[in-house]
C-alpha cells in the first residue's frame, strides 16, 4: 500500500506515530532529507536491525528518490512480519515537487 506526499504531510502536521524510513544512500541524504525518521541504506538493509524491529507493529513509512528501492523494502519488511508498512509514493522528489519546493531535487 502507497501513501502519497500529501497524506504523509497529513499525518507529520496532525502529529501522528509513524517511523519515515529512508532508504536512500547517504551521498543521496547529503543533497536533500526529510528531518527525523532512521537511515537504512537500502543495499545494507537489514529488517532484524533491533531499533527497526522495534516497531514491528507500529506504522512504518519507507522512502527513497521516486519509490521504487522503498517499494522492495516496504515487502522485505512485510515479508519479516510487520504489520503496517507504506510506501510514499513518488518519494523525496514528489515531496520536494508538491509539498516543499525549496528543498533540492537531483538525478
Amino acid at each position: 500500500m502507497n501513501i502519497t506526499v500529501e497524506d504523509l504531510k497529513a499525518k507529520m502536521d496532525a502529529g501522528e506515530e509513524f517511523l519515515l524510513l529512508d532508504v536512500r544512500t547517504e551521498y543521496e541524504r547529503e543533497i536533500v532529507k526529510l528531518d527525523g525518521g532512521m537511515h537504512m541504506d537500502v543495499h545494507d538493509f537489514d529488517p532484524d536491525r533491533p531499533d527497526l524491529a522495534a516497531w514491528k507493529d507500529r506504522q512504518i513509512v519507507c522512502m527513497c528518490h521516486h519509490g521504487g528501492r522503498s517499494a522492495h523494502a516496504q515487502h522485505a519488511l512485510l515479508q519479516h512480519g510487520y504489520s503496517n508498512v507504506l510506501n510514499l509514493d513518488g518519494g523525496i522528489h514528489a515531496w520536494a515537487l508538491r509539498i516543499d519546493p525549496s528543498l533540492p531535487t537531483y538525478d
